[in-house]
This record gives structure tokens, C-alpha cells and sequence, in this order.
């Protein structure tokens, strides 16, 4: 009998807490200000959940 493989799957842009600004900094400038999905290829619904979660951690002052 084969076992299936467990293949590990990143996160996705709607599962990363806000609480790490560090997995959050591919999506942002290094001035701070949100790239557009053209530049991180994310899907829309993928997109509002970054957009989302990087204001949730502005406001925490956790991010710039």
C-alpha cells in the first residue's frame, strides 16, 4: 500500500496573521504603500484579504 503525501502548502494571503509583519512584506513598497495585484499576482478575493490585513496591522502599529 503507498501512503498519500502530505505536501505542506504555504499559507495563503487570507491566512497569514497580521500579527507577522514579516510574511506581509512581499506585498508592500518599501515605502510602506500596498502593491497593486498586476505586481503580486494574487486573485481579487486574495488581494481585499491582504489589503485587510495590512490595515488591520497599521493600525495595530505593528507594520509601516
Amino acid at each position: 500500500m503507498t501512503t498519500p503525501e502530505q505536501k505542506q502548502q504555504t499559507p495563503t494571503p487570507a491566512e497569514i496573521p497580521f500579527t507577522t509583519p514579516q510574511a506581509m512584506s512581499r506585498y508592500v513598497t518599501d515605502t510602506g504603500k500596498i502593491l497593486p495585484r498586476k505586481y503580486t499576482g494574487l486573485s481579487a478575493k486574495h488581494q481585499r484579504a491582504v489589503t485587510r490585513t495590512l490595515k488591520h496591522s497599521r493600525n495595530m502599529l505593528l507594520a509601516q
